[in-house]
């Protein structure tokens, strides 16, 4: 009886450990993880002072796509931007454009992914703030699953620190 529950406990034990590493395996890279379109669910800059900022309000909109090929695009938006009295978006007035300004976002280019310190690096090719042309932007991802992403950015151009909340578009 003895050897049929010695046998027993190594077939559990050797059972678990193939489990165990079949599911180490199957934890993709980051980047694959990345791969797809994902919809802004927060958006919140601390500055050095502790004074806290939703430039995109508190219920932001907007998107971040990452391609496979290393392609990425960003749109992130306040839900609010005012219309344009003119109708037309080169004329606006001041108080519209400072709105537009300060309530839109929109950027691209190429990314690469470092798996060591989970972090990935947007090179700005185009932008709607012009002065990010060319500055690496570094993104410490945070948590990633199936269906929610956050990143930090570390040192944004206005100063302090933005944590972005993404979830996976359906």
């Amino acid at each position: 009886m003895n050897r049929l529950m010695i046998f027993g406990a190594c077939a559990f034990i050797a059972i678990s450990a193939a489990m165990v590493g079949n599911a180490v395996s199957q934890q993709k890279p980051l980047k694959d993880q990345l791969v797809g379109t994902w919809t802004l669910a927060s958006w919140e800059q601390t500055y050095p002072d502790g004074r806290k900022d939703q430039a995109f309000g508190s219920n932001p909109k907007g998107i971040h796509t990452f391609s496979a090929d290393g392609r990425f695009a960003l749109v992130f938006l306040r839900p609010d931007l005012p219309k344009l009295a003119s109708n037309d978006r080169v004329t606006p007035t001041p108080e519209e454009a400072m709105a537009v300004a300060k309530g839109a976002i929109a950027y691209y280019g190429t990314y690469t992914v470092s798996e060591a310190d989970k972090t990935v690096t947007l090179n700005i090719e185009g932008t709607s703030y012009s002065n990010q042309i060319g500055l690496p932007q570094k993104r410490i991802v945070t948590s990633i699953s199936a269906d929610e992403l956050s990143y930090e950015n570390p040192r944004s151009t206005s100063g302090g620190q933005i944590r972005v909340g993404l979830k996976r578009a359906k």
